[in-house]
C-alpha cells in the first residue's frame, strides 16, 4: 500500500510534538518496516528542514535527522503538470491542492495527513494517522 505523508505527520515525529507523537511515529514505523510505501514530497523536504531548525539548531544534526528520514521515506517528484492540474482541483490551499494532484499520480492509496478536512477535494482519500492506524490494524497492509 502507498501513501503520500503530509509534512505536518512528520514535523510532529522529528520534533516530536505532542499529542499527535505516538499516531504519526506509528505511520513512520509501518513505512520503516515496509508494511507500507511511504512517500513525502520533494518540497516538503525543505519546509521540513526550514520547522525543523528552531528544533534542532545544530546543522550536522538536523542533516543526520534528514538521511535518517529518507531512509525511512521515498521523495515523490514534482511535475509541471502537477503544478498546472493543482490549480484545477477545488482547494483553498494550493500546497494541498499539489499534494492530492501528487499523490494521484503516484497513484498513492491514501494521504496521511494530520488535518484530512483540508483535503476534502481530493481525488485520494485522506486520513489521519488515528485513523489509518484503526482501519488498518492488524491487517497485512502492504
Amino acid at each position: 500500500m502507498k501513501v503520500l505523508i503530509d509534512t505536518n505527520v512528520i514535523i510532529d515525529v522529528l520534533a516530536k510534538r505532542e499529542p499527535f507523537l505516538s499516531a504519526s511515529a506509528q505511520i513512520l514505523r509501518l513505512s520503516e518496516t515496509m508494511k507500507i510505501a511511504g512517500f513525502i514530497l520533494a518540497n516538503s523536504v525543505t519546509d521540513i528542514v526550514y520547522i525543523l531548525r528552531k528544533y534542532i539548531p545544530d546543522n550536522s544534526s538536523l542533516n543526520l535527522t534528514i538521511q535518517n528520514l529518507l531512509s525511512i521515506v521515498d521523495v515523490a517528484d514534482i511535475l509541471k503538470s502537477d503544478i498546472l492540474r493543482a490549480f484545477e482541483l477545488n482547494f483553498s490551499d494550493y500546497e494541498d491542492a499539489l499534494q492530492a494532484r501528487c499523490a494521484k499520480r503516484i497513484k498513492a492509496n491514501y494521504i496521511i495527513t494530520r488535518n484530512p478536512s483540508d483535503f476534502i477535494n481530493s481525488p485520494v482519500p485522506t486520513l489521519s494517522p488515528e485513523s489509518f492506524l484503526k482501519e488498518f490494524d492488524g491487517a497485512c497492509i502492504i
